[in-house]
């Protein structure tokens, strides 16, 4: 199936790894030039390599980020707000900096990128934008709540953002993913090992009570979430915009 991308400038932040760099190979595959973003230069770099993208490693939470993104691109037809991480940390521990780190870099970040790419997509007439959200912007987690709020209001600014855009070919749609099986789960440090230290059991035992916490019994794998995004970045989702399409195995048990 063509989707619809070919020579699209495509623009992947947090693209060094995990849905981000996955979502960057699905594109690529489609034809589409895509542009990477992260903090790790190197990593970054061999990331680009991998698929033939171009690439400019930064903090997407600096001031200047979306402007110096899109002066690099050229122009962006195409825009993934991937950028983001989680820690476990229970309610009563997190801080105003905890609360403030997770806002800068899943809403605010996201606003400033989409707020200089907007308007000259709806010049061209044609756009996509894709937020990856989390389940637990849908349904709040007590692992990490200050992570659970902020991807509320990324919910909230990407539908403000369809409203606004769509009348002008600018679609703005996002993904609620649940635990996923990636580096931020399954890797040394990873969430896997928090929750487990967090309650006193096995890394094992952590997995297996996230896994019980899914109907389909199973973590997801990050091209499982990648096809979703490459699907609502393409012309074949020509009817879609102002969604929060869950890929969570059924996580958040409501139709949402």
């Amino acid at each position: 199936m063509d989707l619809g991308l070919r020579d699209r400038v495509c623009l992947v932040t947090g693209a060094s790894r995990g849905i981000g760099l996955a979502t960057a190979r699905g594109l690529a595959a489609e034809g589409a030039r895509v542009v990477l973003t992260a903090r790790g230069e190197d990593e970054l770099a061999a990331a680009a390599a991998e698929i033939g993208a171009d690439h400019l490693a930064l903090d997407v939470t600096e001031a200047g980020a979306a402007g110096r993104l899109l002066a690099h691109a050229g122009r962006v037809d195409v825009l993934v707000n991937n950028a983001g991480t989680s820690a476990v940390k229970a309610l009563d521990e997190l801080t105003d900096e905890d609360f403030e780190a997770q806002w800068q870099l899943n809403v605010v970040a996201s606003l400033r990128l989409m707020r200089v790419c907007a308007p000259a997509m709806a010049e061209r007439g044609w756009g996509r934008i894709v937020n990856v959200a989390s389940s637990s912007g849908k349904r709040p987690s007590g692992t990490n709540v200050a992570y659970s709020v902020a991807k509320a209001a990324q919910l909230s600014l990407s539908r403000s953002f369809a409203d606004a855009y769509a009348a002008r070919g600018v679609l703005v749609n996002a993904v609620a993913p649940g635990p996923v099986a990636s580096q931020l789960w399954l890797g040394e440090g990873g969430l896997a090992d928090q929750q487990a230290q967090a309650k006193g059991i096995s890394r094992g035992e952590a997995l297996e009570a996230a896994r019980s916490r899914i109907p389909l019994g199973r973590l997801a794998e990050e091209d499982e979430i990648a096809a979703v995004i490459v699907f609502l970045c393409s012309e074949r989702a020509s009817n879609v915009t102002g969604a929060a399409w869950s890929v969570d195995g059924g996580s958040v048990p409501v139709i949402i």
